[in-house]
């Protein structure tokens, strides 16, 4: 591990002063030149009030500059800046860079060890508070880095990557704490969120997302099958500072295919929202999307919290597009189930309690000859962030059409060092799957990717962009009235948010998987997004930025 020694030649005309203190997390809409969370603040509303870019001249945006990572892989890192300094990162390296050109001030490598990745090698971002940086590492080390130097503070191993745990998300400041939590490919771990000291890396608390027997909803899971039960990290949560609850999504139960070991039993807490006291980690409430889930529809969307009018009453809700093929709104405060509706085509759930859970359509269900499923196994949304315009009141989402698959299960019994899925080979022909990689399809009903416009009080669909591919991207809203995304044909685009008219895009030369983001340095505002592997920055000419 060492930093760049071009780090100690510029650091001598340049000034790193991050200093991002918790009041500055708290008002980040106070300062939108700064990109200072994952999620653009602490509600993850990936929304700006810059508004330099605009309809009538976002169609005259210019790159600015390139970053190369080093990895080969395609990254789906949204980057920080801090007073004009981008704070960014892949796999093996994080640097600080000049937001204006691009010019790299200081990197800092950490040499993963390759027996320590078992899927999807992906960092999504980075973390800050005061002077330091926080990386989470995928062979499990959570490491702070002085931000203005790029010496590593403190280097903290949090999950042991022999166990089959990987880190990959951007971790959450909040106060004194670095919130995160690990992920597990069908390895049979079992995972948790938990809360680090910002100076120290001492870890403060820990909440278990699969419960033991003993303790409270420890009977949702069958047998000893808890022990292998995952639930695993994949996302960034929230943070709502006046409940002081963080909200954290969960992955699939494992075996994520076959649900008969861990039957009967929801199997709590995979596939959940859990609201934990910030402070302590208690958990406060849970709703659960997909009990028992035998499709590996993964809870892992970030979740969207805000203040709104509901039916007559003001209220704090969250807003959550599921990878299970619905949106839904609920009351962030207590958990309360408001509303679910679909928002891509589904066959397996056919209506809601009055607590929100869900009614399995009979006969939609996993068996070993295979399961015609709507949505197929990478679901109507994913891991990509969404965004909430304060301004047009939509929600909108990257989504995945008239997708389907036959999914089928198989025996499982864990073994160490074996994935733990229960995966089955469909007996019957697969003809109504389409392969979640197909650059072309022949017609839509075959599937497609969209940027979807969503009204939160009804969850009806108010535009749709239709892309030919399927998407990975997340979703950028401005005060332009501007949104902006890309897909897997590696286009980056910029969309009227009240009407979703193409208005701009750009041939990137790889699949966009990351959330763009905007910032402004000297009355200037920017935008950028990762692209194949390397990170875009697009800017207005300059003679014709509004002042």
């Amino acid at each position: 591990m060492k930093r760049s020694i071009l780090a100690l030649l510029l650091l001598a005309g340049s000034s790193l002063s991050a200093q991002v203190t918790y009041d500055r997390m708290l008002n980040a809409d106070h300062e939108p030149q700064n990109w200072l969370t994952y999620g653009g603040d602490y509600a993850s509303h990936r929304y700006s009030t810059l508004s330099q870019i605009t309809k009538e001249n976002v169609g005259t945006l210019q790159l600015k500059w390139v970053h190369q990572f080093r990895t080969l892989q395609k990254v789906e890192n949204t980057p920080l800046v801090v007073d004009g300094i981008m704070y960014l990162g892949d796999t093996s390296q994080i640097s600080a860079v000049d937001a204006v050109t691009g010019r790299t001030y200081w990197s800092y490598n950490h040499t993963v060890d390759p027996r320590g990745v078992f899927v999807l090698p992906m960092l999504k971002g980075l973390a800050i508070s005061g002077n330091r940086l926080f990386w989470a590492t995928l062979d499990g080390h959570l490491i702070a880095v002085d931000a203005k130097n790029g010496h590593p503070l403190w280097d903290k191993v949090v999950a042991v990557w022999q166990k089959g745990y990987q880190l990959n998300v951007a971790p959450l400041v909040v106060k004194n704490k670095v919130i995160l939590g690990p992920a597990t490919n069908e390895e049979g771990a079992n995972c948790w969120v938990a809360a680090y000291d910002v100076e120290t890396g001492e870890e403060l608390w820990r909440f278990d997302t699969v419960p033991k027997p003993d303790e409270p909803n420890g009977n949702t899971w069958a047998g000893n099958s808890w022990i292998h039960g995952g639930s695993p990290i994949w996302v960034t949560g929230s943070y709502d500072p006046e409940t002081n609850l963080t909200y954290w999504g969960t992955g699939n139960p494992n075996p994520g295919w076959n649900g008969d070991v861990r039957s009967p039993g929801d199997n709590l807490y995979s596939d959940s929202v859990v609201a934990l006291d910030t402070d302590t980690g208690k958990l406060k409430w849970f709703y659960q999307f997909t009990p028992n889930d035998e499709f590996d529809w993964d809870s892992v969307q970030v979740p969207v919290l805000v203040n709104m009018d509901w039916k007559g009453k003001p209220r704090k809700l969250m807003l959550w597009a599921n990878r299970n093929g619905f949106f839904y709104v609920l009351d962030r405060t207590t958990g309360e189930f408001l509303h679910g509706s679909a928002f891509v085509k589904q066959n397996w759930n056919v209506g809601f309690d009055a607590k929100g859970r869900p009614a399995k359509a009979p006969g939609h269900i996993a068996t070993y000859d295979g399961t015609f499923i709507q949505p197929g196994v990478q679901g109507g949304t994913n891991w990509y962030s969404p965004s909430y315009s304060p301004r047009t009141g939509l929600f909108y989402v990257s989504s995945w059409q008239n997708y389907s698959a036959i999914s089928a299960k198989a025996d499982a019994t864990w073994k160490e060092g074996e994935r733990y899925t229960g995966v089955g080979k469909p007996k019957k022909p697969d003809w109504t799957r389409t392969p979640p990689n197909a650059p072309l399809f022949k017609k839509e009903s075959e599937g497609y990717g969209a940027v979807i416009a969503l009204d939160p009080k009804t969850g009806e669909k108010k535009w749709e962009f239709k892309m030919v591919d399927y998407t990975d991207a997340g979703v950028l809203s401005t005060a332009s009235d501007l949104v902006f995304s890309g897909g897997k044909e590696g286009n980056f685009f910029a969309l009227d948010g009240r009407s979703g008219e193409s208005l701009w895009k750009a041939g990137m030369g790889g699949t966009v998987a990351s959330g763009p983001m905007t910032y402004s340095v000297n009355g200037q505002q920017y935008v950028a997004v990762c692209a194949g592997s390397a990170l875009y920055v697009f800017g207005l000419p300059e003679m014709k930025a509004a002042k």
